[in-house]
């Protein structure tokens, strides 16, 4: 199965970083990028070097697993795991392509505090707030049933706090400041991450 994730995840990468990167350029101008926010050592600093160290771990674990480094934990794996992995990785590269494409010329990867975008709400964006982070969890939970082993844990574990520290520290602040009441009555109606979870009050 290791195999299959690397290229899964290899895909993932080109579909989700590179060709989204060279079509915004063709839009736009700007290939989205906007780098790490915050001074070294800082909150906003930190979940970027998180998310750094997912995505290298979330392809070490299928490298290393093919390498014979490290193999995986006795009781995730099991074909039907193994399965249900490379559904969940297939579905999330999907959804995450789907819901760049719905960002439209807002799309970004990181925080310019001196730019203003459109508050995108269609699509994904009228049920969960985050379906482009959604969706990439979803594709390192596949990575990680696919080639269950230390390393992909690493990846999930990392992930998962660096999305939370990204939004919640970064991106909210943000958009709660370019938008005011709209973003606010945005957060009042659609959950964080999944629906109806993570509204504010």
């Amino acid at each position: 199965m290791a195999p299959l994730a690397l290229t899964l995840y290899i895909m993932f990468g080109l579909l989700g970083f590179g060709w989204q990167s060279w079509s915004q350029y063709r839009r736009t101008g700007s290939t989205g990028f906007r780098g790490i926010s915050g001074r070294p050592g800082s909150v906003e600093w930190t979940a970027g070097i998180l998310f750094v160290i997912a995505m290298l771990t979330g392809i070490a674990a299928p490298v290393t697993q093919l390498a014979g480094v490290v193999g995986p934990l006795g009781l995730l794996d099991a074909p039907w795991i193994a399965a249900s992995g490379t559904a969940l990785t297939v579905g999330g590269i999907a959804a995450t392509v789907y819901a760049q494409r719905q960002m439209g010329e807002s799309w970004r990867v990181g925080v310019d505090p001196a730019e203003s975008t459109n508050l995108v709400r269609r699509g994904p964006f009228a049920v969960v707030r985050n379906p482009i982070f959604t969706a990439m969890g979803i594709v390192a939970v596949g990575v990680a049933l696919m080639v269950p082993n230390p390393i992909a844990l690493i990846a999930l574990g990392a992930y998962l706090i660096a999305v939370e520290l990204q939004v919640r520290v970064v991106e909210e602040p943000y958009l709660n400041r370019v938008h005011g009441s709209s973003y606010v009555e945005y957060t009042s109606l659609v959950g964080r991450f999944v629906p109806l979870v993570g509204r504010s009050r």
